[in-house]
């Protein structure tokens, strides 16, 4: 009996690329039944809801999921329907992996690195007010608990993954006490793994030693802010938001997703690049223990991106999203 994943194709381009996803992960022998759900703009509009209870349900009851961008509907609902998931399923740390890809124009070559970002508070609560009527306040949260398990989380990894440093980015020279207690808590952490190096970098020196030199990092933790930021820096060294996937990880809950927009401009014309959606559902398979379809699906992927030619419009290629789709699958 297979795995159940939630999938939800989103809005825009999600079904383009999502369905270019399911069929290279069916192809490659992962044994997945898909329980399909919607969510986003389109739920919206048929259903009133943008995140239906029928959706919620069905994550929690499979604790994973699969999706394509989401549009928030401006004016009602949530400030953001990924957020509204991500907390309510507790899901406190988005991995980052970063990985440059020689056909791909980009900025730097043998990038290869992971942001792991707090993902449950830091601005990103949202507890904010009007001071007076002229000034407004906003409060940042970081707690001991959250930032010891995000460090945690983050070493782990990169002793799974044999990696051999952690960086830390804060602002703790200004930020005494919330970036501080972050920091604290990140070196409290890396004092209990000896053999992984790791440094901590004020994170606008960050920003620039990874723009320069990004081969120099291995993983980055950050506080919910920096590893947005970051996520998104990273991204631009390596050829954009097209080829960065991401996983959204609880104690028993993930949810992983392409991190891109959804780019309704081009949804429905066979143009998208599915990369970023296909490497996410890498992502999950590892995590669902598929290793043996996730390493055939990534050897097949890094071979066809080996010819200029057999990649999607967008990258300098010429071929349509399902002719690339059904090109790694050749491979495979």
């Amino acid at each position: 009996m297979g795995k159940t994943v939630t999938l939800i194709h989103g809005d825009g381009i999600g079904k383009d690329i999502i369905d270019a996803t399911t069929k290279v992960i069916e192809a490659s022998g992962a044994d997945i039944i898909w329980d399909k759900q919607e969510a986003g703009l389109g739920a919206y509009e048929k259903q009133g809801n943008p995140l239906p209870e029928e959706t919620i349900k069905s994550i929690e009851k499979n604790k994973i999921a699969l999706k394509g961008p989401l549009t928030t509907p401006v004016g009602v609902g949530f400030r953001s329907i990924n957020v509204k998931l991500r907390q309510h399923f507790k899901l406190f740390a988005n991995v980052r992996p970063l990985k440059s890809f020689e056909v791909i124009d980009s900025l730097h070559e043998n990038v290869d690195l992971v942001i792991v970002r707090e993902n449950t508070e830091d601005l990103y609560k949202g507890i904010e007010h009007m001071v007076t009527e002229d000034v407004a306040e906003s409060i940042k949260i970081i707690s001991k608990k959250a930032s010891l398990r995000i460090c945690n989380f983050a070493f782990d990894l990169a002793k799974r993954e044999k990696r051999n440093k952690v960086t830390l980015a804060h602002k703790a020279n200004i930020m005494k006490y919330s970036d501080g207690l972050f920091l604290k808590s990140g070196i409290e952490v890396a004092n209990k793994y000896k053999d992984i190096q790791f440094e901590d970098v004020i994170v606008d020196a960050m920003a620039m030693k990874l723009a320069m030199n990004p081969q120099n990092y291995s993983v980055i933790v950050a506080p919910n802010l920096y590893g947005d930021i970051l996520s998104d820096l990273g991204a631009g060294l390596i050829g954009g938001l097209g080829i960065a996937p991401s996983g959204n990880i609880g104690e028993d809950t993930a949810i992983f997703e392409p991190v891109h927009g959804s780019a309704p401009d081009i949804a429905g014309r066979n143009i998208a690049n599915p990369i970023s959606a296909i490497l996410s559902g890498v992502m999950m398979l590892k995590y669902i223990g598929e290793f043996e379809s996730a390493l055939k699906i990534e050897n097949a992927l890094d071979t066809v991106l080996k010819d200029k030619e057999k990649c999607t419009v967008d990258i300098g290629g010429k071929l349509s999203t399902s002719e690339f789709t059904d090109a790694i699958i050749k491979k495979m």
